[in-house]
């Protein structure tokens, strides 16, 4: 991925498996004559916010131009308090990648130099070693930032090579010179939302195995509870035209072609006196679950959009317009789109969660499992208990998922003597939905677990090839359950493979 001044798409921007800053001359003379015009104008004096002056409430101190760089250096610095577990090795390069995007439009100010540098530290595999804590969002993630403007300055920690260690000492070892910051380098560095937007993205794509998964164990409940594929006909969906209605029917639908378990569309119409307490339609958490899940389809990619428009803005302050010869005080550093998108998201996960309960409930209670019986045992003895259990452990799961979908952007704390009296809380509400995501994985664990238990019950050979196909996956590593014994090791096992993809 070759970045320059140019809009990246999401999905290249995930793809990229290696980062390539643009080495044409009219790209450097266009990034640089931003930094010249910024120079040129504290030179003369000229009071520049972050640059010249003090920070946030701070702004009324000014700083002669020979403090410019002393001012950089004790930002990144006094801001190097963060705190709680640090972020993964991915996120931290996914914010380095984010922060050199926004910088990279020639709008912050900053020197050709200083992105050859993240180019390098990401050539390198140098990340910066970031807790996740104390960041609300805005003036951008200043927090978690001043450890990526640290580490660019021969400081703090990184992981490099699968260790933590001092960065002047990785620096020394690859023969690297810290960088000194020009004028209002750190600033732009840090006054960004690259971090929020990191730990989105990478919620994301594990969220999407886990939404696809999902399906599949819609699909499997469809077919062992013997129900009928009619809600997933496309004339229903087309009748109400959500894309991701459609789009998770379809999923559904054909994840359920060939099984000899699941009503044909329309046949209830036919079958309705010969068959003793056929319902007319199932329950509403499997007949309104293209519903259900086509909602979260389609908030998943506003917030892929939205976080697209993030990373490719120009999110510091002050920006720096060197052909209108203009410098603008704004706020863009608000996190206000990330915030938004990651509630949003964590109450689509609180869905999903629910739905899921309710799915597994129906599954293990003989009063409404179609002949699957009590708690899916193999083993009838009444001294055996089957899923019972399992199923307390995934409705215990239901709830702290959902005891997290509390919106983080309506917590927003004026910090900074009131200077940031508004702040967007994006970065909290990201790590938030992050959160969910193992409770909901464990969920899903447990639920395929018991899907293979149905298809024992049923017969795998009534199976669509679909279901089949997970069922072998998993009876591979996992046997069936006759006898009451512990399962926690079953779940990790189920649990690794979900995260592989294998069950999408």
């Amino acid at each position: 991925m070759i970045i320059d001044d140019k809009t990246l798409s999401y999905k290249n921007f995930i793809d990229a498996s290696e980062i390539r800053l643009s080495d044409s001359q009219e790209y450097i003379d266009f990034v640089n004559a931003g930094h010249n015009f910024l120079i040129e104008n504290i030179r003369n004096g000229r009071p520049i916010y972050g640059v010249t002056t003090g920070y946030g409430e701070a702004g009324q101190n000014y700083a002669a131009f020979e403090e410019a760089e002393e001012l950089q250096y004790n930002l990144f610095s006094f801001h190097g308090c963060g705190v709680g577990e640090y972020l993964s090795e991915d996120v931290s390069r996914i914010m380095m990648i984010i922060r050199m995007i926004s910088l990279s439009k020639g709008k912050s100010g900053i020197s050709y130099d200083l992105l050859k540098r993240f180019e390098l530290l990401l050539e390198k595999k140098i990340y910066p070693l970031i807790p996740s804590q104390g960041s609300v969002g805005a003036s951008g993630d200043l927090t978690p930032l001043s450890y990526i403007a640290a580490v660019i300055a021969g400081e703090r920690e990184v992981v490099y090579k699968g260790k933590t260690l001092p960065t002047s000492e990785v620096y020394k070892t690859l023969d690297i010179k810290p960088y000194s910051f020009k004028p209002k380098e750190a600033l732009a560095i840090m006054n960004g939302t690259a971090a929020m937007s990191a730990i989105a993205i990478d919620a994301i794509e594990k969220f999407e195995v886990l939404l696809s998964t999902s399906e599949s164990f819609v699909a499997s409940i469809f077919e062992l509870l013997l129900c009928d594929i009619t809600p997933l006909e496309p004339f229903v969906h087309e009748s109400k035209p959500f894309e991701g209605q459609k789009s998770a029917a379809s999923n559904i639908l054909e994840k359920c072609a060939d099984s000899k378990l699941t009503h044909e569309a329309f046949s209830r119409y036919e079958n309705f006196h010969l068959e003793k307490e056929l319902n007319i339609q199932d329950r509403y958490s499997i007949r309104c679950s293209p519903q259900v899940l086509g909602v979260i389809h389609d908030n998943l990619a506003i917030a892929k959009k939205w976080i697209e428009t993030e990373i490719n803005g120009v999110n510091d302050n002050p920006l720096i317009d060197h052909i209108g010869k203009k410098i603008y005080t704004s706020g863009n550093f608000y996190g206000g789109y990330v915030a938004h998108a990651m509630d949003t998201m964590r109450i689509c996960v609180g869905n999903l969660a629910d739905l899921l309960d309710k799915e597994f409930a129906l599954l293990v209670d003989h009063k409404f499992n179609k002949g699957l019986g009590e708690s899916l045992k193999l083993n009838t003895k009444s001294t055996h208990h089957g899923f019972k259990a399992m199923q307390i452990t995934l409705s215990s799961l239901t709830a702290d998922v959902i005891m997290n979908t509390v919106p983080a952007s309506l917590h927003s704390r004026p910090t900074e003597s009131h200077n940031q009296d508004k702040v967007s809380m994006g970065t909290t509400a990201a790590l938030h939905f992050a959160k969910q995501l193992p409770d909901l994985t464990n969920m899903l664990s447990i639920a395929l677990l018991g899907m293979a238990q149905g298809v024992d019950l049923r017969g795998r050979e009534n199976c669509s090839p679909f279901l089949q196909k997970n069922y072998d996956s998993i009876r591979a590593e996992v046997t069936k359950l006759t006898h009451d014994r512990r399962m926690d090791l079953d779940i990790k096992v189920v649990n690794k493979m979900l995260r592989d993809g294998q069950f999408r």
